[in-house]
């Protein structure tokens, strides 16, 4: 590409054959008239997402595809985006459809318009297309997380973001990171925000999570989050 875009926007999928070639339509038209370049990032899927997207990349021009190897979860597939991306801006969304790229734009308008210690504007999905026992989980895995990090987040689970790329690289990666973006954050001194976004059922393949599968992985990842809060020191400015 000639010139360098404003806007990243990051795709993590995994087997989404069937949400992601209407997923990278629906992102286009999103930010339509923008500068953006949108990242799919396949995070070595069995089925044919990644022939789908590559069909598509003659529709859509500034679609990108990275793939991995090996199966290494959400949180590398969206590294692994951020690392690759070429603008100051991320947009993050799940790659199974549920996220509204409709809502990803009013984000990045968000962040641009705060100072530049805000770093990261997340979406908080309201009226959610799930089912009650995922919608109880997250509610209790959210408070639990809420109250212990104190991290202002009522819904971390939440795939669409904007942040700064510069801040997401300063801080420590581990899998599951894209849950504790805010803690961390805020454990760098950035500011963070929230906007409502819509929620939509999910069309096609299946959830890649369970509930006990994700309750087992919070309560290490909680216990890493909070000893790397205990242990940061702030330098009270450079």
């Amino acid at each position: 590409m000639a010139s360098a875009p404003d806007i990243s926007v990051v795709v993590p999928v995994f087997d989404e054959a069937g949400a992601a070639p209407a997923l990278a339509r629906e992102i286009a038209i999103a930010f339509a008239g923008r500068n953006i370049e949108i990242l799919f990032v396949d995070d070595a899927s069995r089925d044919d997402t990644r022939a789908a997207l590559t069909a598509l990349t003659a529709e859509i021009p500034s679609l990108r595809l990275l793939a991995h190897a090996r199966n290494a979860g959400q949180s590398r597939a969206i590294r692994t985006g951020v690392l690759a991306a070429r603008a100051p801006v991320i947009v993050t969304l799940d790659g199974d459809g549920q996220n509204d790229p409709a809502d990803a734009p009013g984000l990045v308008d968000a962040l641009l318009a705060g100072p530049s210690s805000l770093a990261m504007v997340g979406g908080e999905r309201v009226k959610r297309q799930d089912s009650l026992a995922k919608k109880l989980a997250s509610r209790v895995g959210n408070g639990v997380r809420k109250r212990l990090l104190r991290d202002s987040a009522n819904d971390t689970g939440c795939g669409l973001k904007a942040f700064r790329r510069e801040a997401f690289l300063r801080l420590p990666y581990f899998d599951h990171i894209h849950r504790y973006l805010p803690a961390l954050m805020r454990r760098e001194g950035y500011e963070i925000a929230f906007c409502p976004v819509g929620h939509r059922p999910r069309g096609s393949g299946q959830s890649k999570y369970t509930n006990l599968g994700r309750l087992w992985a919070s309560l290490s990842d909680l216990l890493g989050v909070m000893w790397l809060i205990r242990r940061a020191r702030d330098p009270g400015g450079v």
